[in-house]
């Protein structure tokens, strides 16, 4: 995808549902129902929940009950979402001169493994081991 002018929103989502589509059916399965969603930032308030100073540094968010937490006795709640944040992606993408399928591929990747139940810790041990 060559750009002319930055990527916007759709783009974003467009490249996400291209990087989920290449991910094995078994994880695809696993992640049916998880809604994606791309906003330019995060917001105040979620900044202030993660304890985050700077806005530029949250790429990525899972807001959901992991995998290893939920019941079939569970009553239905929201649907677990992953937001990937357009500005900071654009920016560690400018930096980094990373591509940016692979860029977002990445954010995506960490956001399920969180709906997977995967600490931080957990997620960037098994990215160093690939």
């Amino acid at each position: 995808m060559r750009h002319n002018t930055p990527p916007s929103l759709e783009d974003i989502l467009e490249l996400a549902e291209q990087a989920l589509a290449a991910m094995p059916a078994v994880l695809r399965e696993q992640v049916r129902g998880t809604a994606i969603i791309v906003e330019d930032m995060p917001d105040d308030e979620t900044l202030e929940e993660m304890g985050i100073e700077e806005p530029w540094e949250l790429t990525g968010l899972y807001r959901g009950v992991p995998l290893t937490q939920k019941s079939v006795l569970d009553t239905p709640r929201e649907p677990d979402t992953i937001l990937l944040y357009r500005e900071p992606i654009l920016l560690e993408w400018i930096e980094t001169g990373e591509d940016l399928f692979g860029l977002v591929r990445n954010v995506l990747i960490h956001e399920i493994g969180h709906h997977f139940g995967l600490s931080d810790a957990d997620i960037d041990r098994l990215e160093k081991e690939n």
